[in-house]
């Protein structure tokens, strides 16, 4: 855009880029690097008065050298205030920046030009100190950098007051404060049309206390915003120099010999090698020695034999090669760069066989009704105490709610029942299940597996539904070898609790037991508030997970017809279904293809402590069709299996 008559050119740059680009000497390196074009260097001509020192006007202490890693400072005097140049103030103008005076706006012109804050003081209002030595009217100062004592105030430039606390880092004499570091000047020192020797402050403020200080107070300058990006520690001595010739250029006076520069300690290059083979392949361009040199010394990096790159101080946002690398991406033209397809070897993913078991397994649940609960991993206090022993107790429990991880799943979800069982008619089902990681107490270890339990009410036999559900999610994992054992109490007193030793039974693949199945005990349902008969199955996770298959046999559906048959048995109360069943099979053999019991009765009619089993028997070859004749026999034969164990009693009708 234009601006008296000027061109403006409205820069966006990134945070990132700060600490060089926020001056046109940052943007000038830019532009000669882009286009090949030299800009001008500016060298700075000080004219010093010889015959005095700085020291026998001014002397600075910094109490935190971290607060500020650099305080340079020059003394101008017999200066005379008034406006500055036509292209001075034209050109602070176009950058935003109000004109005020020619000290005031030297140091904001040499600000934007160099990107370094600087301030002027008034010196003869800055407060004495008893000087060592009387050769002159003026008395020796001292300028201490220090943080703001609580309930300390300063009145800024902008005609407001800020309250000073011990976050905030401030320009001090002998007194009082004089400045608020890095953000604001005092009023008390200012520059007026009466001010004949002032003081120049070129610093390097710690980033971090001058962004709390600013956004404390609430006040952001040109100046806060440079320091609060950091900025380069060799930058100070040169744009005060810088402003003491503009400032002699514009208001006369003598440049006092030599500069103050506390905490100077000249910052180093940092050296970062290059890989060109890195370059080629992060780019995708095939790049010569010569144009990376070419392109790196136009940024004016260092290059050594070895390719080793010395990164200037100011450009801290410089720190690995990659970055380097897109510096030299950025100044060869992104526009140039072509689409290259990566040339990556498709290695597919490893197989994490725990994920796709689980996944199976809630697909076979949810299919067969269930729903999955997910709960917190911990137990109440109250319920902890009662279950005993091996519980793992929080360090810090969140409340009594949440007091030791869970030993079993079956608590919470005996919880889950209680609070939404009232929500569900009493002839319809209710199925939940939940896989989740158990913890326990080993001796000085904590013990973490993860276990499967589903929980059932359904006002039937559930039991045997639950068994069924427990069949059909082995099938669907491909783990046949399985049967249903006598309960037997572990050692783990979990188990006894949770468990009706009378309605129970192991479930086993092989010789290995795998979990539990049956009701629970009225006890623990009592314990814990559950009115209705509950029954459970609880699995080992990573036992029966072992024993799943992929690959399952294909066995054709037989082409022969089969036959049924019915059998009923009255039989004592202790008698289990597995027994019968294997008594069926075994006479039958291999011409049995399936048992189902379709009817258990206990009532009236029945002689005390009896129960009758009703039985579908169903007959069927694979080779042929079987003739009414080896049915009967083979019925009858079954018969008799049953029949030779004294207390049974087949019914017939």
């Amino acid at each position: 855009m234009r601006s008296g008559g000027d061109w403006v050119f409205d820069i966006d740059v990134t945070p990132n880029r700060a600490a060089d680009s926020f001056s046109h000497l940052g943007i000038a390196r830019e532009c000669e690097a882009l286009t090949n074009v030299k800009r001008k260097t500016q060298n700075t001509k000080l004219r010093e008065d010889e015959k005095t020192d700085i020291r026998e006007y001014i002397q600075i202490e910094v109490e935190n050298k971290k607060d500020c890693p650099r305080y340079t400072g020059r003394v101008i005097i017999g200066v005379k205030v008034k406006p500055s140049p036509k292209y001075i103030r034209e050109r602070l103008q176009s950058c935003g920046l109000e004109p005020i005076n020619n000290i005031v706006d030297a140091a904001n012109y040499v600000m934007l030009e160099t990107g370094q804050p600087l301030h002027a003081f008034d010196l003869d209002k800055i407060q004495n100190k008893k000087a060592k030595i009387q050769s002159h009217k003026l008395k020796v100062k001292k300028i201490i950098i220090r943080r703001a004592k609580m309930g300390e105030r300063i009145d800024g430039l902008d005609d407001k007051t800020y309250r000073l606390d011990e976050d905030i880092l401030v320009i001090a004499d002998s007194k009082n404060p004089i400045a608020i570091a890095g953000i604001k000047g005092g009023r008390g020192t200012a520059i007026d049309m009466k001010t004949k020797n002032i003081f120049l402050e070129s610093a390097n403020f710690n980033h971090l206390t001058i962004r709390r200080a600013s956004k404390k107070l609430n006040l952001r300058t040109d100046a806060s915003l440079r320091f609060e990006h950091g900025m380069d520690a060799n930058l100070t001595a040169f744009a005060i120099d810088r402003l003491a010739e503009l400032i002699q250029e514009t208001a006369g006076g003598k440049i006092l010999k030599n500069r103050k520069d506390v905490g100077y300690k000249k910052a180093l290059p940092k050296k970062i090698k290059l890989d060109l083979r890195q370059a080629e392949k992060l780019l995708g361009i095939k790049l010569s020695k010569n144009e990376a040199i070419k392109i790196l010394r136009a940024l004016e990096f260092g290059i050594d034999k070895n390719f080793n790159i010395s990164i200037p101080s100011w450009r801290p946002d410089i720190t690995a090669s990659e970055d380097l690398i897109e510096e030299i991406g950025r100044i060869y033209g992104y526009g140039k760069l072509k689409s290259v397809f990566p040339r990556l070897a498709l290695v597919p993913a490893q197989k994490n066989e725990e994920i796709t078991w689980e996944e199976k397994i809630k697909n076979i649940l949810k299919a067969l009704g269930f729903f999955e609960i997910y709960n917190y991993s911990f137990i109440s206090k109250k319920a902890g105490d009662y279950l005993g022993t091996g519980l793992v107790e929080l360090e810090n429990p969140f409340s009594e709610q949440f007091y030791y991880l869970r030993p079993n799943l079956l608590i919470n979800l005996l919880d889950n029942i209680k609070h939404n069982s009232k929500y569900f008619q009493k002839e319809k089902e209710l199925k939940i299940f939940e896989l989740g990681a158990i913890f326990k107490q080993k001796r000085n270890e904590i013990e973490e597996k993860k276990m499967l339990v589903g929980m059932l009410i359904s006002g039937e036999e559930d039991f045997y539904i639950l068994k069924g559900v427990i069949d059909s999610l082995l099938n669907g994992l491909g783990i046949s070898d399985r049967f249903y054992d006598n309960y037997q109490a572990t050692s783990d007193n979990s188990q006894q609790v949770f468990w009706n030793p009378i309605k129970s039974a192991e479930i086993k693949i092989g010789s290995e037991e795998i979990g539990f199945i049956g009701e629970l005990s009225p006890k623990i349902l009592s314990k814990l508030g559950v009115k209705e008969k509950v029954t459970a199955f609880e699995l080992d996770f990573a036992k029966f997970v072992k024993l799943c298959r992929e690959e399952q046999e294909y066995q054709a559906v037989s082409k022969f017809p089969s036959a049924v048959r019915d059998v009923a048995v009255l039989v004592p109360q202790d008698v289990k279904v597995a027994d019968v069943l294997n008594r069926i099979n075994i006479a039958g053999k291999d011409l049995v293809r399936d048992v189902d019991l379709f009817d258990i009765y206990q009532g009236e009619e029945l002689e005390q402590g009896k129960k009758n089993l009703a039985f579908h028997i169903i007959f069927q070859a694979g080779d042929r069709t079987l003739q009414g004749k080896e049915i009967d026999e083979l019925f009858e034969r079954i018969i008799k299996a049953l029949e030779a164990e004294p207390s049974w009693e087949i019914r017939k009708n």
